[in-house]
């Protein structure tokens, strides 16, 4: 086992990463994992646009990404993984932050570009 398995081995108690370490090695789950996160945000994040864009890029990233580590920190880490040892894995923790938090900006300047015209000009 790898040290970023080995440091992330308290990860199997919450679903994703049941059902993945059920199937895949602990590995190939915090792959899953850290690609599978930033496309789902990125779908959420498209919705969130496309219905209120309330927020501009980078607050709508920072805000997604306050979320998911809040999350982390109050609910997953102290009661499903009763360990704060998940944040010492750059795969499982570290990584998925920070794909998560490009694929919510990209996402945003995406769809707002997409939603003003996006400098392209009528066919004529």
């Amino acid at each position: 086992m790898s040290a970023s398995c080995a440091s992330s081995s308290s990860f199997s108690s919450t679903l994703p990463f049941a059902i993945g370490r059920r199937f895949l090695s602990m590995e190939t789950t915090l792959v899953v994992h850290a690609v599978g996160a930033p496309i789902g945000f990125a779908l959420l994040t498209r919705l969130y646009q496309r219905k209120f864009a309330f927020t501009g890029p980078l607050q709508t990233a920072a805000i997604f990404l306050g979320i998911v580590v809040a999350l982390d920190l109050v609910l997953v880490a102290p009661v499903f993984e009763k360990s704060f040892a998940m944040f010492a894995s750059p795969l499982g923790t570290w990584i998925p932050f920070a794909l998560i938090f490009l694929a919510t900006y990209v996402t945003s300047v995406a769809t707002a570009r997409a939603s003003s015209g996006g400098g392209q000009s009528a066919p004529a």
